[in-house]
């Protein structure tokens, strides 16, 4: 079976912790959505996490998150 990129991209947003601040260390998809909606409003980091970001934040509008968790490689 051949991943494409999208699904790579979602396998990656599954298994990115948080590389600075206040939650530093958490998994993107357990930030609480009040911190995640900061990030929206403040701007989102540039480059990749900035694009995992926002994909999160349409994530947690939609209450998507369980979708999310299992892809995780713990």
């Amino acid at each position: 079976m051949k991943i494409d990129a999208n699904q790579e991209f979602l396998l990656e947003l599954a298994n990115t912790k948080m590389p600075f601040g206040k939650y530093a260390g958490r998994y993107l998809v357990d930030l609480p959505e009040t911190y995640v909606l900061w990030f929206k409003e403040k701007g989102y980091p540039q480059g990749k996490l900035g694009l995992m970001m926002e994909l999160l934040m349409e994530i947690k509008l939609n209450g998507l998150e369980g979708l999310i968790r299992p892809l995780r490689k713990e």
